[in-house]
């Protein structure tokens, strides 16, 4: 009598060893721009090889040289350390209207959603009469009345950007307020502010940190026009947008005075998606092992 053949357990792999551990060139290539930025941030202006506010008229308008690496614009500064410097206003506004717009939008569409009733009805009917809004309108609008300025643009931009935020999060915690790790906490008898902080909102971490990421890039662009039309900075201000706006003249004397900050300006907004799509898979990933 032959002996049964064994039957050897099939080892499947778990969805982030098929995808891959490593990360893909243009990702680590995006977040070591995102890092390079960063470090402009803080010390462009330390790092620039000339002072991105001095004037020198008698090198205005050249082209790139070996001490004027991008050229000079009109003024005679150069254009590359004033690039470097602009990665701080580059960085700090469009993190702050993603980060504001990541709080208040997250906290109404957590209480819409897991609440439903009156306050979806009141939450929702305000999202509803912001989206009828056009959002860079109405920021040049109030620019305008109130003055401008770098922080009344990045004030302005956080509250139009919350209610996407909400009614995206609020489409999640419908999806999730009724699944039985949430009733099983409901029976614990935990609290509703408990159960949505420790309970629903991690499990819509991935959807918000690329919700965040995708804000930034939209405020990085959004925050450029308006210095580009004037709302933004003030003037002389080493900010790519109004760098763009000033070298609208100097296309034909000298075209690094506008490819410079705009090179930079489309680098950042492409490795801040690059970025966040690849913490989305991840935090994924790690969601459906656990």
């Amino acid at each position: 009598m032959t002996e049964p053949a064994l039957l050897t357990p099939e080892i499947v792999p778990s969805t982030s060893r098929r995808r891959g551990d490593g990360l893909s060139v243009g990702t680590v290539l995006a977040f070591g721009f995102l890092f390079a930025v960063a470090i402009l941030a803080i010390l462009g202006t330390q790092l620039a090889p000339i002072d991105p506010h001095a004037q020198n008229l008698n090198a205005a308008l050249s082209g790139p040289t070996r001490d004027f690496w991008f050229g000079t614009d009109s003024l005679g500064r150069d254009i590359f350390s004033r690039t470097l410097a602009g990665a701080r206003t580059a960085l700090i506004g469009p993190m702050l209207v993603a980060g504001g717009a990541m709080l208040i939008g997250n906290l109404f569409g957590l209480l819409a959603g897991y609440r439903g009733g009156w306050v979806d009805t009141v939450v929702m009917r305000g999202v509803d009469l912001m989206y009828a809004l056009p959002p860079l309108l109405v920021a040049i609008v109030i620019g305008g009345v109130v003055g401008g300025g770098y922080w009344v643009a990045v004030a302005i931009l956080v509250v139009l950007f919350s209610p996407y935020d909400a009614r995206l999060i609020r489409g999640a915690t419908l999806q999730q307020r009724n699944l039985p790790y949430v009733e099983a906490a409901r029976t614990l008898g935990l609290s509703s502010g408990r159960i949505m902080a420790r309970h629903v909102w991690p499990n819509l971490l991935p959807l918000v940190v690329a919700n965040t990421f995708l804000n930034f890039a939209f405020a990085l662009v959004t925050l450029a026009g308006l210095s580009f039309i004037g709302i933004g900075v003030a003037p002389g201000t080493a900010d790519w947008g109004q760098m763009l706006a000033d070298s609208r003249t100097l296309l034909f004397d000298n075209p690094w005075a506008a490819l410079g900050p705009g090179i930079a300006l489309v680098l950042t907004a492409v490795s801040m998606n690059l970025a966040g799509d690849s913490l989305y898979e991840r935090l994924s990933d790690r969601g459906r092992t656990h």
